[in-house]
């Protein structure tokens, strides 16, 4: 069986728009264009939503090694949240991007990181919900939380966590990139192409469809051959996309998954 309470239905959540103890994130962003989530918020979003942006909420300042989106500082974040509304551990949140959860589910990584586990992705992302429900411009003016972080620090590895892993038995290494990327046929970020030795390749893409849609039915016989494993480490290139997977893995009931994040732009940065 599924874990439903990670996925909120565009239905459920139009009926539930005026609750109280809901807030709405959205986290819409391109890479090629950083400015464009933001500014496609300012122009449309979900009624009562706030805005996260990946790179200046979600990640912090890039250094020589850890990767292109560094973990941010979560008491920062956690400040942030509660300037929007949030109550630790009481608020169910509900995020969103237009990029097959690609950046929502960062989000929903760092609020479970973090020791809040109400978060769920909206199913579809805006593009979905744009086609039948309401959307505005109006900014929302947010209430006063409370976040005091209680950090989960077993969710998250390093580099030297992986040299001294990835060859064990009990343990399988997951790379989320596409299959080109996975196989060095095509890199277009990194400097070097490949994937680190003993890895698997999971394409962060296929826990969706085209339209952002999860294939719920598909989670659990999606990771068999890794239900049984002791721990599930994930990367991708930065740490952000590897979050569909541990969803969907968290949607499979497996919670062994681990964010190697720094990922493969931290591994080859050495």
């Amino acid at each position: 069986m599924t874990n439903k309470n990670l996925l909120i239905s565009p239905q459920w959540l139009v009926d539930h728009l005026n609750d109280p103890n809901l807030i709405i994130i959205d986290c819409r962003f391109s890479l090629a264009d950083p400015e464009l989530g933001r500014k496609e918020y300012q122009d449309a979003h979900i009624p009562g939503a706030f805005y996260l942006d990946l790179n200046q909420d979600l990640s912090s300042t890039v250094q020589k090694h850890g990767g292109r989106h560094p973990l941010p500082d979560p008491h920062k974040l956690a400040q942030k949240l509660a300037n929007i509304g949030v109550k630790y551990r009481e608020t169910l949140i509900v995020a969103y991007d237009d990029s097959r959860f690609a950046f929502a589910s960062r989000l929903w990584w760092l609020l479970t990181y973090m020791g809040h586990e109400k978060i769920a992705l909206l199913d579809g992302g805006f593009s979905e919900w744009q086609k039948k429900y309401p959307i505005t411009n109006e900014i929302s003016t947010p209430k006063a939380g409370f976040f005091e972080p209680q950090i989960q620090s077993k969710m998250v590895v390093d580099i030297e966590t992986v040299k001294a892993k990835k060859d064990l038995p009990e343990v399988v290494l997951v790379d989320s990139r596409d299959s080109d990327r996975y196989l060095g046929k095509h890199e277009p970020i990194d400097p070097i192409a490949g994937h680190i030795p003993g890895a698997v390749n999971y394409p962060w893409k296929q826990v969706t469809d085209e339209n952002s849609l999860a294939k719920v039915d598909e989670q659990i016989q999606r990771w068999e051959k890794v239900k049984n494993a002791e721990e599930v480490i994930v990367y991708c290139g930065s740490g952000v996309t590897a979050c569909v997977n541990l969803w969907s893995l968290k949607m499979a009931d497996i919670n062994t998954g681990k964010l190697y994040a720094g990922s493969w732009s931290d591994w080859c940065s050495y």
